[in-house]
């Protein structure tokens, strides 16, 4: 007994230890991923899973699924007591027993809706649970979107600051070469200066690109519901599917236009009811009346039926409004589509035409500005140029490198308002 108490002992000290060393493992692990820099791909599974935004669109989808429960039950039947025809003056006054036509009841109603009216009012509950899916879907979209500009801004960021960093190291290094030579009497006072002057700009320069890779890790914190102090991961291939999309398959996954459906499903089914109620509701009614000892006890029975007469007025009033609001829903489908097709299309087309702007930026423009920084610094080294030529001719180049580095990312940016305004087919989301 003592030998398996033991046994048991150890193996139960085995095991925590395993998930001791699994669990310091996987904190190690998260540990490593945060000081390697967040992952577009991290990026994106964060913001939709810490999003208040999306968690509100679950809770208005869980709300309508609640309110849908009750859509098809029929009314609370209505408990009714109390005494008729009790005498207040006379010998008989205040006597629940003496008079014959006194009663004590007591009684149950019950409106009845027919099944007809509620089954369109359940559809009803279903078409607006639909119509919260799509908002809930919406939302989803646009926070992947925003997330994806967001790291897109701070990996762009990144790489300005880093050629920014460079220049200034370069230009660092090349003026303790420069007052080396002005005390060697190889060069003037003015280059020194001049130098010092454009090393001062390139310092500005960093300060500023700083600056701008700061804001754009907050904004992406902002997304990702915690800090981040670094991005990482290869930037993607701005390529996108979206604009080879036909209408039927776009219809499928741009949450604009799912809502824009939607809306027309519930306007039609909200119609549906509006033209059920135009047959009015009956309450039946069932009372037990009790009266004095020498008088018999009495039951009736009622039907309480209202009368539609000003249903031109009234009822057909209420189809009427909800036809026209399905009419407006109608309408600004059409409007939806017209602006989706549009915005992908001009989306495509700025990033085809950007895409070949680099192209042609990396294909001429980078190689005739390193072709000038070696003339330059060729020419500074015959002694027939000065260093500030040679200062100058970095600046063209790292100029052209952000040039390039800002054009990449509006390109990533309009990639990314194309490619994440849909929701990927057979998606964790669902539709």
């Amino acid at each position: 007994m003592l030998q398996s108490l033991r046994a048991l002992a150890s193996r139960r000290a085995l095991t925590r230890t395993r998930v001791l060393c699994v669990s310091l493992a996987l904190a190690s692990a998260t540990a490593y991923g945060q000081d390697a820099g967040l992952t577009l791909d991290t990026a994106l599974y964060q913001a939709t899973n810490r999003s208040a935004a999306i968690e509100a669109s679950q809770a208005s989808v869980l709300a309508s699924s609640h309110a849908a429960v009750r859509a098809d039950q029929l009314p609370d039947p209505v408990l009714k007591a109390g005494i008729d025809n009790l005498p207040i003056d006379g010998p008989q006054r205040y006597s629940l027993a003496q008079d014959s036509m006194t009663a004590r009841y007591v009684g149950i109603e019950q409106e009845w809706v027919s099944s007809d009216k509620r089954e369109r009012r359940a559809n009803l509950a279903n078409r607006v649970i639909d119509k919260e899916r799509a908002a809930y879907l919406v939302q989803v979209a646009n926070t992947r979107q925003q997330t994806a500009i967001a790291w897109l801004d701070a990996a762009y960021a990144q790489r300005a600051l880093k050629l920014s960093k460079a220049l200034v190291n370069h230009m660092t290094h090349e003026l303790a070469a420069a007052r080396a030579s002005y005390r060697g009497a190889k060069t003037s006072a003015g280059d020194v200066t001049q130098t010092q002057i454009m090393r001062s700009q390139a310092e500005d320069q960093m300060l500023k690109a700083q600056q701008t890779l700061h804001s754009a890790l907050i904004a992406l914190s902002r997304w990702v519901a915690s800090p981040v102090t670094d991005v990482a991961g290869d930037i993607p291939t701005l390529e996108s599917h979206v604009s080879s999309l036909s209408f039927e398959e776009l219809e499928q996954v741009q949450p604009e236009i799912i809502a824009a459906r939607r809306d027309i499903s519930a306007a039609d089914a909200d119609t549906a009811v509006a033209s059920s109620n135009r047959t009015p509701d009956w309450t039946w009614g069932v009372t037990y009346q009790q009266r004095g000892s020498q008088y018999s006890n009495m039951v009736s029975i009622g039907v309480s039926i209202p009368l539609p007469i000003s249903r031109a007025n009234r009822q057909d009033q209420d189809v009427a409004e909800k036809a026209a609001l399905g009419n407006k829903a109608r309408f600004m489908f059409r409007d939806t589509v017209r602006r989706i097709q549009a915005d992908i299309q001009n989306l495509s087309t700025s990033l085809t035409n950007g895409r070949e702007r680099i192209a042609q930026f990396k294909r001429t423009l980078l190689p005739a500005t390193d072709r000038q920084v070696r003339l330059a610094t060729a020419a500074y080294k015959a002694g027939t140029g000065s260093l500030a030529d040679v200062f100058n001719a970095r600046r063209t180049q790292l100029d052209a490198q952000l040039q390039i580095v800002d054009l990449e990312r509006g390109v990533a940016q309009t990639w990314a308002r194309l490619e994440y305004q849909v929701i990927p087919k057979n998606s964790q989301f669902g539709q």
